[in-house]
């Protein structure tokens, strides 16, 4: 299990769960060992695999998890529809799950900065 962190406020007790490793094997040990569900989920691992990672992050939530997803506009290649990079084909994969999934309402946002411009989806579990 990886880093747990314990914060305690007025009438707010919290941890904020840490896991390094490989991310393929992240999420069955964290269903198996972890809490039963998380308040938010951030995913930052391999593209490819962004819609596997999306279904774990669905089993590990309830309604009014937050999952944030890093690195998803790739400098714009993702509208590009000659790409076979996987990576791209990954994120266009992961997006089109969550348009169509009703436990999840989300939303792409675009940033940009000294790595150039990317962006990040923001989503809701609703059920």
């Amino acid at each position: 299990m990886g880093s747990a962190f314990f914060f305690e406020s007025y009438r707010c007790f919290c941890c904020i769960l840490t896991e390094r490793g490989k991310a393929g094997k992240q999420p069955r040990h964290l269903k198996e060992e972890g809490p039963s569900s998380f308040d938010l989920i951030f995913i930052d691992a391999d593209k490819v695999n962004n819609p596997a990672y999306l279904q774990w992050a669905l089993k590990l939530s309830r309604p009014g998890t937050v999952i944030i997803t890093d690195n998803v506009i790739r400098d714009g290649k993702v509208l590009d529809p000659d790409s076979d990079d996987p990576n791209v084909r990954g994120i266009r994969t992961f997006i089109d799950q969550l348009s169509e999934d009703p436990r999840i309402d989300s939303t792409v946002m675009q940033t940009v900065g000294m790595k150039g411009y990317d962006g990040f989806v923001i989503g809701m579990v609703k059920h």
